[in-house]
């Protein structure tokens, strides 16, 4: 299945039939999640697997009691960095060189650089900058599930000091971006399902400067 023919069947799942996920499409989704693209390599975020089912409902409420939360096989949490720091940044570039076989000092002038800018800005700023690289891999795990028939319901509706608090987030110095249950449709049970795809008119959505 191509992208485009994936991107048409997948649509935000309303009801979830509570079926289990392959565990090896599962690991697929994370993978491509892993592997998304991300401001200087620095993937400022984590991704945290909820497969419990008691956890899941204590979840529910937090979530606005959104039932694919609890009917869903695996949850994923994106959760950003609550700010960058230099032991962060070097931690990062010292691996970087390291795997690819390079003295630890290669990449110096770009860590100092670097580190100039993210390190002087508020770590609200900071913050906002690392959910939007999660927000990169969160929309590339929804790809690579729509490519594997695996529905996922991207979600942001949800009390996020809330699920900080619940999951310990804020002692790992982390907070919760979006939500992103896995599993796959109740067909019967959802309102959804058969409803026309609709986008915003291709005329209307790009700007062509040539």
């Amino acid at each position: 299945m191509s992208l485009i023919d994936a991107l048409n069947w997948r649509y935000a799942v309303k009801k979830m039939n509570g079926q289990p996920v392959e565990q090896e499409k599962v690991d697929k989704i994370i993978a491509a999640a892993h592997l998304a693209p991300t401001s200087s390599g620095l993937q400022p975020f984590k991704i945290i697997v909820v497969t419990n089912q008691e956890l899941k409902e204590k979840i529910a409420p937090i979530a606005f009691n959104q039932s694919q939360v609890i009917d869903s096989s695996h949850l994923l949490i994106f959760a950003a960095n609550e700010n960058y720091t230099e032991e962060g940044i070097d931690e990062v570039f010292d691996r970087m060189n390291t795997e690819r076989g390079l003295p630890l000092d290669t990449t110096d002038a770009y860590k100092t650089q670097l580190k100039g800018m993210l390190l002087n800005r508020t770590a609200e700023e900071n913050f906002n900058h690392a959910a939007r690289q999660a927000y990169i891999a969160f929309g590339i795990a929804i790809a690579e599930a729509a490519v594997l028939k695996v529905d996922a319901t991207p979600m942001e509706g949800f009390n996020g000091p809330a699920l900080d608090e619940l999951l310990g987030l804020d002692k790992k110095g982390l907070k919760s971006v979006t939500l992103l249950p896995l599993g796959y449709r109740d067909e019967a049970g959802d309102w959804l399902v058969n409803l026309k795809k609709v986008r915003t008119p291709k005329q209307e959505f790009l700007i062509e400067l040539k």
